[in-house]
């Protein structure tokens, strides 16, 4: 694994690259969630399988993080630092698809910021549509976003999920994207295994 420190307006976000053996397949970027310091099962158990299969996995930090912040702040600063980190990885790259994406907070990051990174794919691990109870005040919009510019989005969604139903996020996946269901509410640490095989799947088959 290499980490490395990356300036961002929000001050310095971290990556955390680890690399397959041979030439990789391509490069999969993902951001975590709005709370706690630590990776997700769910994450890192996709990290280890894209990074069997070939690709080279780019865990990001956002600022928040490597200040040892409780909480993240709004979507708009989210967005300041993915950028110029996404800039960063792609120019230290060795080529090939670039896929971005996250958990929860980290997912809705990936699908605004995607076509303007020059992402190839954007996968969603428990998209947050909405507010628990609060269904009216839906982000459909965001996870609209990458397929109104042609690029493919792939949500991976538990059952129980008070962010949003698979049945609700289904009425709203836009076209060309792509909904997986699995066991579980918000958290899907104890399906990690199979949302990582999901994962692998649509990236083996390039969606």
């Amino acid at each position: 694994m290499t980490v490395r420190l990356v300036d961002t307006p929000e001050g310095p976000a971290r990556t955390t690259t680890t690399d397959p053996a041979g030439e990789p397949t391509g490069t999969l970027v993902l951001g975590h969630g709005a709370g706690g310091l630590r990776w997700t099962l769910d994450v890192l158990a996709t990290r280890d399988a894209a990074v069997a299969a070939g690709w080279q996995v780019v865990l990001v930090d956002q600022p928040w993080r490597v200040a040892e912040k409780k909480i993240g702040p709004r979507p708009p600063v989210l967005d300041v630092a993915w950028r110029p980190v996404l800039a960063d990885v792609v120019a230290r790259s060795a080529g090939g698809r670039l896929v971005v994406g996250g958990r929860s907070a980290g997912a809705r990051v990936a699908c605004r910021t995607a076509a303007e990174v020059g992402a190839d794919a954007v996968v969603c691990l428990s998209f947050p549509l909405h507010l628990p109870g609060k269904p009216e005040a839906s982000r459909a919009a965001e996870l609209a976003m990458p397929s109104a510019a042609g690029l493919p989005v792939h949500v991976v969604q538990g059952t129980t999920d008070p962010f949003g139903t698979p049945a609700e996020v289904e009425a709203v996946l836009p076209p060309g994207a792509t909904l997986d269901v699995v066991p579980g509410p918000h958290s899907l640490g104890r399906v990690a295994e199979r949302v990582a095989a999901l994962v692998l799947g649509r990236l083996a088959s390039g969606e």
